[in-house]
C-alpha cells in the first residue's frame, strides 16, 4: 500500500537570494529521513515559490517494513535444570519477549548453546512518522537568522501563515511552528487571494497552476521566465542576456511571471555598460538587451508577477524607476572623470586593509615592488607595471565604486583611459582581479598578469605572515582562491618564474609580521599543495604528483611541465619496471651511510649485464642532458624508458653488495648515475603501487 505525500509551508514572502537553497535542503532532510526510516517511494519533489516551500513524495510506502528480531538469552546450561524443566532466568526470559515457557528453544549463536527468541516487529505506521521526519528537515533548513513574529514563540525564516500536510486524500494529524496540518492552501496574492482546498496530495500543482495562478514548480517557473525574456529580446531586434543567479533570483520573486520589456534614454549608453547592468541587475532585478555585436541596447526586460489587463502601466512605472537610477551611474560617471587616478591615492591613505598590514596606500607600495621585480625578471615593461600597481586601486574611492561594487576593476580601467594611462596600465586596472572565479579568464595583458600576480602574493605573504592562515572552514581573505589564481596565470600565461624568489620579496616588503623565517616555506607548500586539484580535474593520479613534488620544486610552471611528462611515461608499458626499478634502487642507496660517488671505474665492470647497463646509461645521459635542459620532459622520459631491458638484466645478474667492497662502490655508483637521470625530472619510485 502507498499514497503520494505532500507537505507544504505557506509563509510570508521568502528571501529570494535563499529560496532555491531552502527548497533543496527542504527536500534532501526529508528523503534522507524517509530512507532512514525505510520507508520506500518512487520520487521525490521540491517545490518552491515567493510564499511557499513545499515536498511531494510520490508513491511512499503506507508503513515501514516489517522485521524479524533474534534475541539471544542465558546459555542453555542455566536455562534448564537436571529434569528439562526451565528454570527462572528461561522464564524471565521467555516473559520479558512475550513467548510460553513451552515454545523456549536454544540454539547456536557460534559460540555456545542459548535460549532465541525470533520476534517479528510490525513495521510502523507511516503518517505516524510524518510529523517528526517534516519537522527535523525545517529545523534543518540553512536559515542563518531565525525572526520571531507576533506573540509566537516558533521561530523561521519568515512568519508562517498555513500548513498543508496530506497522505493521499487524508489530512496528517500533524501541528508544527504553531500550525495545524490540514488541507488548505493559497492561492496568488493578487490574481486568485483566496483559499484553496487540495482533495489529494498529487492535486497540488495543477490546483495551484489552473485555480490559484501559482506555478509552484520552481524549474518550470524558471524555464518560462528564460523562454519569456529571451522573446521579449526578440521583439526589438536583440538578444537577452539572462544571468544564472539573476534569473534564480527573479524566480524566487513571482508566483505567476509576465516578461514586460522597457526603454531608457540613448544618452545614458555613454555610460560604461558595466555600470547600467550593474544598476539594472542589482538594484531592479532587470534584464539586460544586446545587439549582434554584443553592444548594450537601451532596453531592459522585466518580470512582473502579475498578468495586467494594461501592462504598458506597469512598463511605465518600471522606466521612470530605472531613469534616476541611471541618471546617478551618469553623474557618477562624469564626476569621477573630473579627477585622475594619480590624483586619488593620497584618501588611500585612510583606508586600512587590514589592521597589522596598513593601508591600501602601503599596499600599492608594496604591489608596485613586487611587481617592478616580476616585470624584470619577464623582460617587461617595469615602468607600466609599476604605474599600474601604484593606480590600481584607486577607483575604491571612485563614486562609481561607492555605489556599484562591482565596477571595482572595471571603473579603473575608463578612467585610466579618460586620464591617458597608455593601454596596458588602462586595462590592468580591470585585470588585476582576474580571475574573479573558477574557470575566469586571464589577464589578456603582460602588465595586467604581472599586477594580479604582485597583489594576491602580497595579501597571501601578509596574512600568512601575521598567523592567519586559513582553516578548514575559514578563509576570510580568500587565500586559496588567490593561490590558484597565482597558479593558473603562471602556468597558462607560460610565465616561468620561481615563487619562492617573490614570496621572499613579498615578505621582506612587510615591516610588521609575526611569522618568522619559516613564512616563506609555509606559505609555498600551501599554494603548491592547492595544484593538487588541478590535477585530481585532469584525472591524473596523485602518485604522479608525488613524484614531482618530491624535488622540493618551486617554479609552477615547470611543476607543471614535470607531472605531464611524468603522466604521459607512466602510461608507457616499461613504467612500472623502472618504477619498482627505482625504489629498489632508492632503498638500496638509503641504506649507505657514507656519500657515495657517481663516477664509475669502467675497469671494474665484470659482468656483462653491468657493462651493458654502464654504457646505455652513459649513452642515455647524452642523449636527454639537452632534452632537460629544454625542459623537454616527456621527450627526455621516452627516451629513459628504453633502460628498462637493461635495468632488468642488472638485477637479475648482478649483485650489487658484493664482498668486494671496490666493485661494491663501483655498482652503486652505477645505480646512483641510474637514478640521477630519472630525478632529472621527477622520482618515478613514487609511481610503484603502495602494498596494503
Amino acid at each position: 500500500m502507498s499514497a503520494d505525500f505532500l507537505v507544504e509551508l505557506g509563509t510570508e514572502e521568502l528571501p529570494p537570494k535563499a529560496l532555491k537553497n531552502l527548497m533543496a535542503s527542504f527536500a534532501d532532510t526529508i528523503e534522507a529521513n524517509l530512507k532512514a526510516a525505510e520507508l520506500s517511494f518512487t520520487a521525490i519533489k521540491p517545490f518552491a515559490a515567493p510564499r511557499r516551500l513545499a515536498v511531494l513524495v510520490e508513491n511512499l510506502a503506507s508503513e515501514t517494513p516489517s522485521k524479524e528480531l533474534v534475541v539471544w538469552g542465558p546459555p542453555a546450561a542455566i536455562a534448564f535444570d537436571k529434569e528439562g524443566q526451565p528454570t527462572k532466568a528461561a522464564l524471565a526470559f521467555a516473559e520479558k519477549n512475550g513467548i510460553a515457557a513451552s515454545e523456549l528453544k536454544a540454539e547456536n549463536d557460534g559460540k555456545a548453546e542459548k535460549l532465541v527468541a525470533r520476534i517479528t516487529a510490525e513495521g510502523k505506521k507511516t503518517v505516524e512518522l510524518l510529523e517528526a521526519v517534516v519537522a527535523d528537515a525545517l529545523a534543518k533548513l540553512p536559515i542563518a537568522k531565525r525572526m520571531k513574529w507576533g506573540a509566537k514563540r516558533e521561530e523561521f525564516v519568515r512568519p508562517v501563515h498555513w500548513l498543508v500536510m496530506l497522505f493521499g486524500s487524508d489530512v496528517v494529524n500533524a501541528s508544527l511552528l504553531g500550525l495545524t496540518a490540514g488541507r488548505t492552501t493559497r492561492g496568488h496574492r493578487f490574481h486568485y487571494n483566496n483559499s484553496i482546498d487540495l482533495a489529494k496530495a498529487s492535486d497540488y500543482t495543477s490546483v495551484l497552476k489552473n485555480t490559484g495562478f501559482v506555478v509552484a514548480d520552481f524549474a518550470e517557473r524558471s524555464a518560462t521566465i528564460k523562454q519569456q525574456v529571451e522573446a521579449e529580446a526578440k521583439k526589438v531586434g536583440g538578444v537577452a542576456v539572462i544571468d544564472p543567479a539573476l534569473l534564480d533570483e527573479v524566480t524566487a520573486l513571482v508566483e505567476w511571471p509576465v516578461a514586460l520589456t522597457g526603454k531608457f534614454e540613448e544618452r545614458f549608453l555613454a555610460v560604461p555598460a558595466e555600470a547600467l547592468i550593474a544598476s539594472m541587475k542589482e538594484h531592479q532585478k532587470y534584464f539586460h538587451v544586446v545587439d549582434a555585436n554584443g553592444k548594450l541596447k537601451n532596453n531592459f526586460i522585466t518580470v512582473a508577477n502579475i498578468q495586467s489587463k494594461d501592462p504598458s502601466q506597469i512598463i511605465d512605472g518600471n522606466e521612470r524607476v530605472i531613469r534616476p537610477r541611471l541618471s546617478d551611474a551618469a553623474f557618477f560617471f562624469e564626476t569621477d572623470k573630473k579627477t585622475t587616478l594619480a590624483s586619488l591615492r593620497d584618501r588611500l591613505k585612510t583606508i586600512v586593509f587590514q589592521a597589522q598590514l596598513g593601508t591600501i596606500f602601503d599596499k600599492t607600495e608594496r604591489v608596485a615592488g613586487l611587481a617592478k621585480l616580476i616585470a624584470g625578471k619577464l623582460n617587461a615593461d617595469a615602468a607600466s607595471a609599476e604605474r599600474a600597481a601604484q593606480l590600481c586601486k584607486s577607483d575604491l574611492v571612485t563614486n562609481m565604486v561607492g555605489e556599484f561594487d562591482d565596477m571595482q576593476g572595471i571603473a579603473g580601467y575608463y578612467y585610466a583611459v579618460n586620464d591617458g594611462e597608455n593601454a596596458e596600465v588602462a586595462a590592468a586596472m580591470n585585470e588585476q582581479y582576474m580571475p574573479r572565479f573558477a574557470g575566469d579568464q586571464l589577464p589578456a595583458t603582460t602588465t595586467g598578469a604581472i599586477i594580479a600576480l604582485a597583489d594576491r602574493l602580497d595579501t597571501i605573504t601578509g596574512i600568512f605572515g601575521i598567523g592567519q592562515q586559513p582553516t578548514g572552514s575559514k578563509d576570510p581573505f580568500a587565500l586559496r582562491r588567490a593561490s590558484i589564481a597565482v597558479l593558473r596565470i603562471l602556468v597558462e600565461k607560460n610565465l616561468a618564474l620561481d615563487l619562492r624568489d617573490l614570496l621572499t620579496f613579498a615578505k621582506n616588503q612587510h615591516k610588521s609580521l609575526t611569522v618568522g623565517d619559516e613564512l616563506v616555506e609555509q606559505v609555498l607548500a600551501y599554494m603548491l599543495e592547492r595544484f593538487r586539484a588541478f590535477f585530481e580535474d585532469a584525472n591524473i593520479p596523485a602518485e604522479v604528483f608525488q613524484s614531482v613534488t618530491a624535488k622540493q620544486l618551486s617554479q609552477p610552471l615547470d611543476i607543471n611541465q614535470r607531472v605531464l611528462a611524468v603522466n604521459e611515461f607512466s602510461k608507457l608499458p616499461q613504467a612500472q619496471a623502472l618504477a619498482a626499478a627505482n625504489k629498489r634502487v632508492s632503498n638500496i642507496l638509503a641504506k649507505q651511510n657514507a656519500a657515495l660517488s657517481t663516477e664509475v671505474n669502467a675497469a671494474l665492470l665484470q659482468e656483462d649485464a653491468e657493462k651493458t647497463l654502464a654504457q646505455a646509461v652513459s649513452a642515455k645521459a647524452a642523449v636527454v642532458a639537452p632534452l632537460f635542459a629544454a625542459r623537454e620532459y616527456t621527450q627526455a622520459l621516452a627516451a629513459l624508458a628504453d633502460l628498462q631491458q637493461p635495468v632488468d638484466a642488472f638485477f637479475d645478474s648482478v649483485m650489487v653488495m658484493s664482498d668486494d667492497p671496490a666493485l661494491q662502490q663501483n655498482r652503486l655508483a652505477l645505480l646512483q648515475q641510474l637514478r640521477g637521470l630519472f630525478l632529472e625530472v621527477a622520482d618515478i619510485s613514487y609511481l610503484v603501487p603502495a602494498k596494503n
